[in-house]
């Protein structure tokens, strides 16, 4: 069911909240956390259908904070305007959606458009698909947050959004371009714990131009081993976006793990048969519900975020600050 609320107010949407669970018989009992998705006027559909599969696995309540992304607040020439949409049932998967879409002035505070909408004594989730503040924890929805996710594929220069990410990191960040790795570190993992039991000499990552994630495996490989790190960011032609191959140096020879196609990756190992494995790119519902399964800081995130980057970039002979 989807009911529209044209120039509306937060005090009539919660009430409309509360009769629509009275006259439906649905319940918020077993919502069991809030998640807030800031985004830009247009670009609600993608999330919200994430959240919606989603929340098959964690029911919750999704408000959905979209503003003119060519205006700020206050300093828009329209006139304050809120306008909202609440969808339950079928077209909320497990979870109640409450869509705000703020004009002018009216979205100048995000924090005000929440408050009377969240969950009591349910923990705070707040997502960025897009663009995401310079400092997300002092944010006026950030620090209302236990969890706070930002998406640096998305931003124009992932690297630049990489870098401030790391300069600004707080307890409780994180990025999908961390989560998306879930898969390659598994496997990776697995790979170094069969014999034989030998150190990695160094470690090289390639992957595509655009791809955080292949920063943030190079970091995370790095501060793990503490080995040299050499990495590629190029476009390719064909085969797979993302991260294209990692190569992990022994003495006993090269293990060499490569995404050639979407979805399909060869292991190579000396001595050993050529393995072919499924190794998709993970989509946005499994990204945010995996994010979602954990409530507490990434501490290992914050490590590779914060220091494993630079140490990246140092031992690379790229300096920090000149943007690689």
């Amino acid at each position: 069911m989807i009911v529209d609320f044209p120039d509306t107010n937060i005090a009539k949407i919660s009430k409309a909240l509360v009769k629509i669970r009275e006259e439906g018989g649905a319940v918020a009992l077993g919502r069991v956390l809030t998640l807030i998705i800031r985004t830009s006027l247009g670009h609600e559909e993608d999330a919200i259908e994430a959240a919606n599969e989603a929340s098959r696995e964690h029911p919750m309540r999704v408000i959905v904070v979209s503003t003119d992304s060519e205006t700020d607040g206050a300093r828009s020439g329209r006139g304050a305007r809120l306008d909202a949409q609440i969808r339950v049932g079928g077209d909320a998967g497990a979870s109640e959606v409450v869509l705000l879409k703020a004009y002018g002035a009216a979205a100048s505070d995000e924090e005000g458009l929440v408050t009377g909408l969240l969950l009591s004594d349910a923990p705070v989730v707040v997502w960025w698909p897009g663009d995401s503040p310079d400092t997300v924890s002092t944010s006026s929805l950030g620090r209302i947050a236990q969890r706070r996710i930002t998406d640096a594929s998305n931003h124009s220069n992932p690297v630049e959004s990489l870098i401030r990410l790391s300069e600004s990191y707080s307890p409780g960040d994180t990025d999908f371009a961390w989560t998306r790795l879930t898969l390659w570190r598994a496997q990776l993992a697995a790979v170094l714990d069969q014999p034989p039991y030998e150190p990695v000499l160094s470690v090289e990552v390639q992957g595509a131009s655009d791809s955080p994630s292949t920063l943030l495996l190079a970091a995370w490989l790095g501060h793990q081993l503490q080995v040299p790190v050499s990495y590629g960011l190029t476009a390719r032609a064909n085969g797979s976006s993302g991260i294209h191959s990692v190569k992990l140096v022994r003495a006993s020879g090269t293990i060499d793990l490569t995404r050639e196609v979407p979805n399909v990756a060869t292991l190579i190992q000396p001595d050993q048969p050529t393995h072919t494995l499924a190794l998709p790119r993970r989509n946005l519902r499994d990204c945010l519900a995996e994010e979602l399964r954990r409530l507490d800081p990434d501490d290992l995130y914050g490590e590779v975020i914060s220091v494993g980057l630079s140490e990246l970039f140092e031992s690379s002979e790229v300096g920090f600050q000149s943007r690689p």
